[in-house]
């Protein structure tokens, strides 16, 4: 018999997003061609097939007040998306993070009675626990990529699925070390140290000097070390100058087979820290916020460390955290040359270990793709 051609919307805000939406895309082509996609949509799911109804940059905002002035564009992007999915019906939705917007189209698109299916949930269990009940009436699935978050979900009144850690499974692959060191052109004995300044502007303006300031330290009192900068993608050489003129290599995030296994790094809290811990990298994780952002986050969050290597390994600081006034050049080079100097690195690694275990090997865009035929065959079944 030939596939029936589901007719889906999907909807992604920013990068990650962009790059976890388009590896459902291909899927769920993978098990039926005939799917055709529609959304918002960034370069990688036009690549992987995706028609955009209105383009991701479109919903790009930077600061409360960009949001503010945003807001009368954002709203009519919401009105167009909905006339859209009223006009042509498609079988599912499939919301890929970015939770604001998200949560609010979920709510007009369930109302509408089509399947909402989202994917990567909200942190709500870290601050924003009364959203809960906004997101119960947002979609009928959730897709977690964070074991722990199921019962938490459930314990809201929401049914999650825990569907596998898309980093889990990437960092499965990609550089080895010898390739790595290939690339770079340093030899075996040389001490190779990541660096990962962040990816958005605020994060590039904070933490570029600060990181600079400590390559030049640690290169003084390690002879044999050897720097290299992860730029994200979108991140201009101007973005980067401090780095770059404290004598680093640089490597594109993007760049095919992309894996950091070196020998330590100093990296900025994000995605991140998770996938330099599934590398087995020794870590010391930085972060220096607004003022207002640390006010809110002293008051609002509920959970002891901002890493997620650290979150999912019991909410201790296997990687050291060093956060606002604590991220200071003379900190950071003290807590690196103690975990390099001593057993820090193995500990960290012993967990590290752990934590790959506790992610577990199930690729996240197939089980998407099995909730998302599933959900579509409930409907047929119940309103034929």
């Amino acid at each position: 018999m030939k596939p029936i051609a589901n007719k889906i919307f999907i909807c992604a805000g920013e990068t990650s997003g962009d790059i976890h939406a388009s590896s459902v895309i291909r899927a769920i082509q993978s098990v039926n061609a005939q799917s055709e996609f529609y959304g918002v949509a960034g370069p990688a799911m036009y690549e992987a097939g995706c028609t955009a109804i209105h383009h991701m940059h479109e919903l790009n905002v930077m600061g409360i007040g960009d949001v503010i002035r945003a807001l009368p564009r954002i709203r009519r992007i919401e009105a167009s998306l909905c006339a859209w999915v009223r006009e042509n019906q498609p079988d599912i939705v499939i919301l890929v993070d970015f939770p604001g917007f998200n949560m609010r189209l979920g709510k007009k698109f369930k109302a509408l009675g089509i399947p909402v299916l989202h994917y990567i949930a909200p942190k709500l269990w870290a601050w924003g626990a009364w959203r809960a009940k906004k997101l119960e009436k947002s979609q009928d699935c959730l897709a977690s990529i964070l074991p722990f978050e199921v019962e938490w979900f459930q314990k809201h009144h929401i049914e999650a699925r825990y569907v596998g850690n898309p980093s889990a499974i990437s960092c499965r692959a990609g550089w080895s070390r010898k390739e790595l060191n290939e690339k770079l052109g340093v030899s075996d004995q040389d001490f190779l140290l990541t660096l990962l300044p962040g990816s958005r502007p605020g994060e590039l303006l904070r933490h570029t000097q600060l990181l600079a300031d400590v390559n030049r330290v640690v290169k003084a009192q390690f002879p044999h070390l050897k720097t290299v900068v992860t730029r994200a993608p979108g991140v201009t050489d101007e973005q980067l100058r401090p780095l770059l003129d404290s004598d680093v290599m640089l490597i594109d995030r993007m760049a095919e087979g992309y894996a950091m296994r070196t020998d330590a790094a100093i990296a900025v809290s994000g995605t991140a820290t998770l996938e330099l811990a599934l590398w087995d990298v020794p870590t010391v994780l930085v972060y220096r916020g607004s003022k207002t952002t640390a006010w809110l986050a002293r008051k609002l969050v509920q959970i002891r460390c901002v890493g997620l290597a650290n979150i999912l390994l019991g909410d201790q600081p296997v990687m050291p955290e060093l956060l606002q006034e604590e991220a200071i050049v003379e900190n950071i080079v003290q807590t690196f040359t103690a975990i390099i100097a001593g057993k820090e690195a193995k500990k960290q690694r012993e967990k590290f270990s752990e934590l790959r275990r506790l992610l577990g090997n199930s690729d996240p865009a197939k089980n998407v793709a099995k909730l998302t035929f599933q959900m579509i065959e409930d409907k047929r079944i119940n309103h034929p």
